[in-house]
């Protein structure tokens, strides 16, 4: 499978705009795990999800088939990162505790991740399937994003954004699976960092090569119109979904 790669050119703004997930979601995935060792978190990214399991885990080991986001990534002294695909890790068979996949296993060859994830994981081993979808803001300004998510770069959306709409409940999973409990990515922004974390949609990409910059800008425009003083801060909310489950 070819490794699609819509995120290296904005390596630098996903790491800076990119939300951090909640420390309970990393404390209900180490409580499903017999041993706490080793962590590897696939398709890490710039290590939003690594960092964290770090605070729970002696070991992350963090890959990422880009090498841009890999060199973008936060350093930590527990979170060893390596360029390397979803499907071939480089691990060292049943040496893993948990295997996380965060906003990343649609773009994953699901099969072949699959198998190197029985071949890494212990027996016993947790796998989880993280993604969230729309984000949720306040009255006033949730239309607006909501418009420009669906009519505006909606035509420029990859096919496999549709299993993230669906929180992953389309992909197979041959695992004893937990239905897991409701968590959500909470934050405070201010316009600038909504507009930012807009910016890294691999839509947008899509949408500035066909039209430019303007749509965007005009997006800006309007958000801000709405938001008030821009740097009052909101509270914007990331609903995730999970598949989780004992291999």
């Amino acid at each position: 499978m070819t490794f699609k790669d819509h995120f290296s050119e904005k390596s630098g703004d996903y790491a800076a705009y990119r939300p951090t997930y909640p420390r309970s979601l990393v404390d209900y995935l180490a409580g499903l795990c017999g041993q706490t060792d080793v962590a590897l978190d696939v398709g890490c990214g710039t290590g939003q999800l690594s960092v964290l399991l770090a605070e729970r885990f002696s070991r992350v080991i963090a890959t990422d088939a880009s090498a841009q986001q890999i060199v973008q990534a936060e350093a930590h002294e527990r979170v060893e990162y390596r360029v390397a695909p979803a499907e071939r890790s480089g691990l060292v068979e049943h040496t893993v505790d948990l295997i996380t996949a965060a906003q990343a296993a649609h773009w994953f060859d699901l099969d072949a991740f699959y198998e190197e994830a029985r071949r890494v994981g212990k027996p016993g081993a947790v796998l989880a399937l993280i993604t969230y979808g729309v984000i949720r803001a306040e009255p006033g300004i949730d239309p607006i994003i909501r418009h420009f998510y669906k009519d505006v770069v909606g035509a420029y959306w990859p096919p496999e954004r549709r299993h993230v709409e669906e929180g992953y409940r389309s992909f197979a999973f041959p695992f004893d699976e937990w239905d897991a409990p409701p968590l959500a990515i909470e934050v405070e922004w201010q316009a600038s960092d909504l507009i930012g974390y807009v910016d890294t949609w691999s839509a947008v990409r899509g949408l500035e090569k066909a039209q430019g910059r303007e749509p965007l800008e005009r997006f800006e425009r309007e958000l801000v119109a709405h938001w008030g003083e821009p740097r009052r801060r909101r509270v914007i909310r990331f609903p995730l979904s999970l598949r989780v489950g004992r291999m």
